[in-house]
């Protein structure tokens, strides 16, 4: 088999992450402060020549994906419309939204492809999943896509089958939750967590009672732009606790403070209602529930929603960062004719 490597950036509000891989093998990582083209540049620069690496070594690089348009799951080749889309923030405005743009600028330098894989907008919800019981509001997909699509391939090969065969409920458990249906290799209903719908979370605020938020909204006290950092970055255990931090939380859970361990058993009981919530879309049978992201770490959290959805199929937990080798092993698969990629 050939040897292909593959860079893969991922920015953040505050970060970058770099990795490098050969094949499907990690070779090197580097995680820096930072933001901004040219510092996330130098960052890049200064990781490959650590490494001995030269750009023009590189058979692809893999770039986490911004807000795009709604789009089905899969590797897109970054092209001239992605990029502008992502630069003018056309769909939103999100610190990933640099990573591919960054990427193609690279790309176009090597004479190299560009790729993002699962980007967070992937939409391959069922018409069921997307209406509401109001005309002018429709659902919308957005969600820790490359997460739990690579925390469902795991899960399936342990398993014993192909991800394109299975029946799968993935709560990726971060910042924010989301928690999807996987049904036959398509994410066929997810609750939105860049909006702050869900369970409650450390930093989103979860569904809320739909009148006592109209009423909110119209009390006057705070700006739309206020009541949306309120739902989607100072809600949850923020807003009850003051702290989004779960070693914080849980050093007082363990020091019995009863809003702490109020707000533990509210934000168990949310994420394993939304698991529950999706076997609908799986015709009541799951075949796994797939438990991933940072907090899928914390023990105390993990059982006490293990206590409420294993009866409803083997629970599976990997609490380690998937992203990074999803998105290589997503450019490999088209590098090694195993898949084709998509055009935006």
């Amino acid at each position: 088999m050939s040897v292909h490597r593959i860079l893969v950036i991922n920015t953040g509000s505050t970060s970058v992450k770099l990795a490098l891989f050969e094949n499907d093998r990690q070779t090197a990582e580097h995680t820096a402060p930072g933001a901004g083209t040219t510092r996330v540049r130098a960052e890049i620069a200064d990781f490959l020549a650590n490494e001995g690496a030269e750009l023009h070594g590189l058979s692809a690089i893999a770039a986490r994906g911004g807000l795009l348009r709604p789009l089905p799951g899969g590797t897109y080749r970054v092209n001239e419309t992605m990029v502008a889309h992502l630069a003018e923030g056309t769909y939103g405005r999100h610190a990933s939204n640099l990573s591919a743009c960054i990427a193609f600028e690279l790309a176009q330098e090597a004479g190299i492809p560009a790729f993002v894989v699962d980007p967070v907008t992937v939409d391959e919800l069922i018409d069921e999943a997307r209406l509401t019981g109001l005309p002018e509001i429709e659902r919308r997909s957005i969600f820790h896509a490359l997460s739990q699509r690579a925390a469902a391939r795991k899960a399936a090969t342990a398993l014993g089958t192909a991800y394109e065969e299975a029946r799968l409920i993935v709560a990726h458990m971060g910042g924010g939750v989301s928690v999807g249906a996987h049904r036959d290799g398509r994410v066929v209903d997810v609750n939105n967590a860049f909006d702050g719908d869900g369970p409650i979370a450390p930093t989103r605020a979860g569904s809320l009672p739909a009148g006592d938020l109209v009423r909110l909204c119209f009390a006057g006290r705070q700006t739309e732009d206020e009541l949306l950092r309120k739902l989607t970055g100072e809600g949850g255990i923020a807003a009850h606790l003051g702290t989004s931090d779960m070693r914080e939380l849980e050093a007082r859970v363990q020091r019995s403070e009863l809003e702490a361990v109020k707000a533990l058993r509210a934000m168990a009981y949310t994420i394993a209602k939304q698991i529950g919530a999706m076997l609908p879309a799986l015709d009541g049978r799951a075949d796994g529930i797939v438990l991933t992201g940072a907090l899928a770490g914390w023990e105390r959290l993990l059982e006490r929603i293990r206590e409420r959805v294993a009866p409803i199929a083997p629970v599976l937990v990997y609490p380690e960062n998937l992203e990074m080798a999803a998105l290589a092993q997503g450019a490999l698969r088209v590098l090694t004719g195993n898949a084709a990629s998509l055009d935006y």
